[in-house]
């Protein structure tokens, strides 16, 4: 694994149940700041969803696009939103309510 794919699942394990954060800011944290669509790939290729038989789960259904719109998932679009609204978050017209209040970024 690069040392780039190792540092956005770090960040994507640290967004919170309820938050969720975007491409961009995952790029920007991993140290990356013009990789954003790299970040989906990375998060494509993540095998650990949300079972994870011992090993840390990587909650990609998390990570959304700039403009608070859902995105894909490789579990499929219906899935994610399942996940978040399981997590608490309401969606309205494929985009998260309230988005810039729900934003991880730190």
């Amino acid at each position: 694994m690069t040392k780039f794919a190792q540092q956005v699942l770090a960040v994507v394990s640290a967004i919170p149940i309820g938050q969720v954060s975007t491409y961009k800011i995952v790029a920007d944290l991993s140290g990356y700041p013009r990789s954003a669509r790299a970040v989906g790939l990375v998060l494509k290729k993540n095998k650990f969803h949300f079972l994870s038989n011992g090993r840390k789960k990587i909650p990609c259904h998390r990570v959304i696009k700039s403009n608070g719109q859902i995105g894909g998932f490789s579990l499929g679009f219906e899935k994610k939103k399942q996940l978040l609204h399981f997590e608490g978050l309401i969606i309205k017209n494929n985009r998260i309510n309230n988005f810039e209040q729900k934003l991880y970024y730190k």
